[in-house]
């Protein structure tokens, strides 16, 4: 069974427990909670010793967060650690002279209302960036980059779990940054009327049952009848004419990106890739031909002279935070599908483990899961979610592969093609789309299994240059089957030119009847188009091959410069 939801974070006081206490049904709770496989943490405001005499079953907790931040407590071992700095003394003698009642714990100084006015003065008076913190009428002084949200990101990371595979809830101020980190956030029925509206859910009971209410839901089906409610984690796709934004969910869904060569799928998938990124998603992208080396945000394994293994996939997944592009080029064509069938069972493991990668996006995928492939059904599990496949032939992607795909985008000018060939694969009615020129940056999106009509959307563009567009395509061994080769009309060559800056050279020293046989039958707007994939460069080179006057040393002039303009000074 997959899980989404691998941890719950819990505030104490008002939450977990009512007027200190918790029940022994909540106590229960969390048990079964942990025989789910689920991680409970407990995050609060308390000082670690005060709340050990209130709640001796500490360990009935993975980890501790106690002074809203400030301290990691590991219940297993009974090891504690600090995250922030010790009081400053003369702030707590400060404070005290000014008549304020104050506990001091590790980190935090503790008051009460209605002292926060000279609390606050008195932080000015001595020059320091200390934040206040509210919780129900006390009030919690600490330093600057300390709260609950960064003291669960710490007991998330040594538990080698992500907060979008976390359910937080609480009742109080001192709990919106926690529960902004989480996945789902929840408030209990009872909880401070601001913190409920911007809850993802809000229990039904109160008094210490909310939390007993909620395991009840994720031990029982993951939270799958909340999911309609989430949608603060939405990935932005783009908008359509009328200014509606169309997102995309980030758990769940899979996702089709199809269309000719050169129409900019790449560019639609960067965008993709970037606001996951930035939202913390982790992702694992499986790259064939190297197109994504150096894709900011990730880490990337495998070059032209090495070509990666699962286990160093693997390892670098352990981390939370680190995303993956495996590149291919390494392999020879014919070996990259058996790597990827191997490769693909292990990602799938990880995720029952860990619940992540949280994508999986696999680039050639009509090579990667061909339908042709006797082992494609059995490659392909049953529980494939969230998985984004880039390629130019639907039709040509194994059933099973294409069975969870929720949404198709149809990127260059044949979108009624590219969406026919996908409906014509899967058994599925295509929508109507209108025989007109879509503008750059637009795309066709098609929730195939919804029922609903195909929209128009002006997908936003991503912020980061498309590195393989530099120094993979310019300088890089682009592999036997996607360099160009100088043969002449009678195949008397054979000179491969396996990237831009040594097409240059050869061309440079070429005898003229080779350089225009080539150019007038259109090769090399062709190999831009196909093999390098920039669309502009192509339509430039198709401009040249097309001038009946043109010399051959113009054309050679002129296409060079073409060239120039895109990749000199590769970075």
């Amino acid at each position: 069974m997959r899980l989404r939801y691998l941890a719950l974070a819990t505030d104490y006081d008002g939450t977990l427990a009512w007027n200190g206490q918790v029940s022994r049904e909540t106590r229960e709770s969390l048990k079964r909670l942990r025989e789910s496989g689920r991680k409970p943490i407990l995050v609060t405001g308390r000082e670690l010793g005060d709340l050990a005499q209130v709640f001796p079953d500490l360990d009935l907790f993975d980890r501790v967060i106690a002074e809203n931040g400030a301290i990691l407590y590991r219940p297993g071992t009974r090891e504690r650690k600090s995250l922030g700095e010790p009081p400053l003394p003369e702030l707590v003698e400060e404070l005290r002279a000014r008549g304020v009642p104050v506990a001091v714990g590790e980190t935090i100084i503790a008051t009460v209302e209605p002292h926060e006015t000279t609390v606050f003065q008195t932080i000015k008076d001595l020059g320091l960036e200390h934040q206040v913190i509210f919780n129900k009428g006390g009030v919690m002084i600490l330093p600057p980059t300390v709260n609950k949200g960064t003291g669960l990101a710490v007991a998330l990371d040594e538990l080698g779990l992500s907060r979008h595979n976390t359910v937080g809830i609480g009742d109080a101020e001192n709990d919106h940054a926690f529960l902004a980190t989480c996945e789902c956030a929840v408030a209990v029925a009872d909880a401070l009327p601001v913190l409920k509206q911007r809850a993802d859910y809000v229990t039904e009971a109160g008094e210490g049952a909310g939390v007993l209410e909620i395991i009840d839901k994720l031990v029982g089906n993951d939270l799958k009848e909340l999911e309609p409610m989430i949608t603060r984690q939405d990935i932005p796709l783009g908008t359509t004419e009328d200014g509606t934004e169309v997102r995309i969910k980030p758990y769940g869904p899979s996702l089709l990106v199809a269309g000719p060569s050169g129409s900019g799928k790449s560019t639609t998938t960067m965008g993709i890739l970037e606001r996951l990124g930035e939202r913390g998603y982790q992702f694992c992208l499986i790259d064939p031909e190297g197109d994504y080396g150096g894709l900011q945000g990730a880490i990337t394994l495998g070059t032209i002279e090495h070509a990666p293994t699962p286990d160093e996939v693997l390892q670098v997944l352990q981390r939370p935070s680190e995303c993956v592009v495996v590149n291919l080029t390494g392999l020879a064509l014919q070996d990259r599908p058996a790597f990827f069938a191997s490769l693909l069972p292990r990602l799938q493991e990880l995720r029952a483990h860990l619940g992540r990668p949280h994508w999986i996006i696999v680039d050639e995928a009509h090579h990667l899961l061909p339908a042709v492939r006797d082992a494609a059904p059995q490659l392909v599990p049953q529980e494939l979610y969230s998985l984004m496949m880039i390629t130019i032939e639907p039709q040509h992607i194994a059933p099973a592969a294409l069975e969870p795909v929720d949404l198709v985008i149809a990127v260059g000018q044949q979108p009624s093609e590219t969406i026919g060939s996908f409906a014509e694969a899967t058994g599925l009615t295509p929508p109507e789309i209108p025989q007109e020129e879509v503008p750059p940056g637009e795309v066709w999106v098609w929730p195939a299994r919804s029922g609903r009509a195909a929209l128009r959307v002006r997908a936003i563009e991503p912020r980061t240059e498309h590195l393989r567009h530099r120094r993979k395509y310019a300088e890089g061994d682009l592999g036997e089957e996607r360099s160009f080769y100088f043969r002449g009309p009678e195949d008397k060559l054979n000179l491969r030119a396996q990237n831009l800056m040594l097409f240059m050279q050869l061309a440079e020293g070429l005898d003229d009847e080779t350089w225009m046989h080539h150019l007038r039958r259109g090769d090399y707007s062709e190999w831009f188009r196909n093999n390098i994939k920039d669309a502009e460069l192509a339509d430039e080179a198709a401009k040249i091959e097309q001038d009946a006057d043109v010399s051959p040393a113009e054309s050679r002039k002129r296409i060079a410069a073409a060239i120039q303009d895109r990749y000199t000074a590769p970075a």
